[in-house]
């Protein structure tokens, strides 16, 4: 029993200002399942929280994920990296390209009697997009029509502790 007094001790304890910068940073970069250097990539001297959120939210691999054709962002770099996607009517396969406004997504002539995206129209029927993305589910495709907002998804709140996490 001496390990549950020290861990109901060690949860109690309330963490500094590192640990909780830390703790944030953890969370972000796990959520949109990046690796360390990827991650610290964005968060570049004089970055903005605003400028930060735009920049993961726009991913490719998250826009994917944000349209509704996939459950997990993963998956959806998955399918990227396999060249199921089209942007612009160009072949690309890279999950951490900038999406831009404007920019039509749209799955690969050839992928669309493939596994993932066989009843996937069905699917995408019922879903709800931000307000960002115009979706086409009869045609699986979909637009980027405005940059995203902070407050769409992320707080910038949650942005700004991982600014001065990296600015030590």
């Amino acid at each position: 029993m001496p390990n549950q007094q020290f861990t109901q001790k060690k949860r109690g304890k309330p963490k500094s200002e590192y640990g909780q910068q830390f703790q944030e940073k953890q969370d972000v970069k796990r959520s949109y399942e990046l690796r360390e250097t990827q991650f610290r990539n964005y968060f570049k001297a004089g970055a903005t929280p605003e400028a930060v959120f735009q920049l993961l939210e726009r991913r490719f691999d998250n826009v994917v994920y944000r349209a509704g054709f996939t459950n997990t962002r993963k998956f959806s770099r998955q399918l990227i990296s396999h060249g199921h996607f089209q942007v612009n009517g160009k072949n690309l396969n890279i999950p951490s390209y900038q999406v831009n406004v404007g920019d039509a997504i749209t799955v690969h002539p050839s992928s669309l009697s493939s596994g993932p995206f066989k009843d996937m129209a069905l699917a995408l029927s019922k879903y709800e997009p931000p307000m960002w993305i115009a979706l086409d589910a009869k045609n699986l495709s979909f637009k980027m029509t405005s940059l995203p907002k902070a407050d769409d998804m992320l707080s910038a709140a949650s942005i700004k502790p991982i600014i001065e996490f990296y600015s030590r």
